[in-house]
């Protein structure tokens, strides 16, 4: 049987530092990204994407609070799943472009995805997670004075926007996802974390504003599909103790119990590398036979063959 693969999407997979933030450059950038998972798809694996959308459901948001006196501003949930249709259609387009090439069979297909969190998750009282472009420190503090937005300081690359970040319960359309899957096709999900949402007796699923992490919806996603590998992509080809300095150690092949450690040790920025290890143990730990492997898009077939980046396993 072929082998489930699920990737998470850095945003450097959908958009460029230094490009314009318009839907040309966007389509650009993910016509790259497709080239490389065709790659994996033509390899024999089954695949699931997950993808971010911080950069993206922040301008969203903004574009809402500057039009909010001609048009209702939209609340952030919503502004999320209208990240997930737009981002979706440009990974359709692109990566359905490349199987149509290629001759492979199925074709991309997003699935605008509700998350369930808990409403009683303490992420509600410290918002954390980062949304929207980086600014500076006095552009940061004037336009939190302006519109009572929280910011952090991000991993040294500015100030950006930060809102809560719960923890995922569970996928709400986990059973669609998989039977996508099961037919051939490669659903795009759980985009951007998904659209949280809570459930209240009487009323259904309720969305909330927040943004779920996306590396953590795709450990839910790949732990639901009984995905053998999670597969995260980011900037860096390697997870590392010590990150940027003198006596940087750069991991390759980990035991999850090793790994867990480094993570409780403080060496995983929390905005940035945390995540991502907190995510891949999730998926690994306790689990025979799983594996995941953070590594660069660049370098995901190398990866997945265990010639590149960092692969964490069970033992």
């Amino acid at each position: 049987m072929t082998e489930t693969l699920v990737i998470a999407l850095g945003g450097n997979a959908l958009q460029r530092a230094g490009m314009p933030a318009d839907a040309d450059s966007q389509l650009k950038v993910v016509r790259e990204t497709a080239a490389q998972l065709l790659a994996i798809l033509k390899a024999g694996w089954r695949l699931a994407v997950v993808h971010g959308n911080g950069p993206q459901v922040g301008r969203i948001a903004l574009q809402n609070e500057a039009a909010r006196k001609i048009t209702p501003p939209m609340p952030f949930d919503v502004c999320g799943a209208m990240s997930q249709g737009m981002i979706g259609y440009h990974i359709q387009q692109a990566l359905g472009e490349e199987m149509e090439r290629a001759g492979l069979p199925g074709r991309p297909v997003t699935l605008v995805t509700q998350v369930r969190v808990d409403v009683n998750d303490p992420a509600f009282l410290h918002p954390t997670k980062p949304i929207g472009p980086f600014y500076s420190r006095e552009e940061a503090e004037s336009i939190a004075r302006e519109k009572g937005f929280v910011f952090r300081e991000d991993a040294g690359r500015g100030w950006r926007r930060v809102v809560p970040s719960p923890m995922p319960l569970e996928v709400v359309e986990l059973n669609q996802v998989r039977t996508l899957l099961d037919a051939g096709f490669v659903p795009v999900t759980a985009g951007g974390g998904g659209i949280p949402v809570v459930y209240e007796a009487g009323r259904g699923y309720v969305g909330v504003e927040a943004v779920i992490d996306k590396d953590l919806a795709a450990w839910r996603v790949a732990e639901g599909l009984d995905a053998s590998t999670l597969l995260i992509l980011t900037e860096v080809e390697n997870a590392c103790l010590n990150y940027g300095k003198p006596n940087q150690k750069v991991l390759t092949r980990v035991p999850a119990a090793a790994m867990r450690a480094y993570l409780n040790e403080g060496h995983f920025a929390a905005g940035s590398m945390g995540p991502k290890v907190d995510a891949a143990l999730r998926f690994v730990e306790g689990m025979t036979g799983r594996r995941a492997i953070i590594t660069r898009l660049d370098l995901a077939l190398q990866g997945l063959s265990g010639e590149r980046g960092t692969e964490i396993v069970a033992s």
